[in-house]
């Protein structure tokens, strides 16, 4: 991920994203660079229109999280639901030990 991190601060601070590029970033980093992977990137990235494919992420993103909000509100109910049964069992086994 550290690589695509690179390469989207490259082209937003409006550098091309070449391999010697992308390292320099990597290293600015502390972080060890896989030369195969920087090539992967780069030629990845080769002829891709790096904005409109963020621009194309982020429409299919947002609907995506609209949609997982419900989810995780129900989500937190159950965990409560379970949380409070749970403590509910341990007071009846605390209960039995001690008559």
């Amino acid at each position: 991920m550290e690589y695509v991190y690179a390469a989207m601060l490259l082209h937003k601070a409006g550098h091309k994203v070449d391999e010697a590029s992308v390292k320099k970033v990597l290293e600015a980093a502390s972080i060890k660079v896989d030369d195969g992977r920087v090539k992967a990137l780069v030629a990845a990235l080769e002829g891709v229109n790096i904005d409109e494919a963020v621009k194309n992420a982020a429409v299919v993103a947002a609907p995506a999280a609209v949609a997982a909000a419900p989810e995780a509100k129900s989500a937190k109910k159950e965990e409560k639901k379970d949380e409070k049964q749970s403590e509910e069992q341990s007071a009846a086994g605390l209960s039995a030990l001690f008559g």
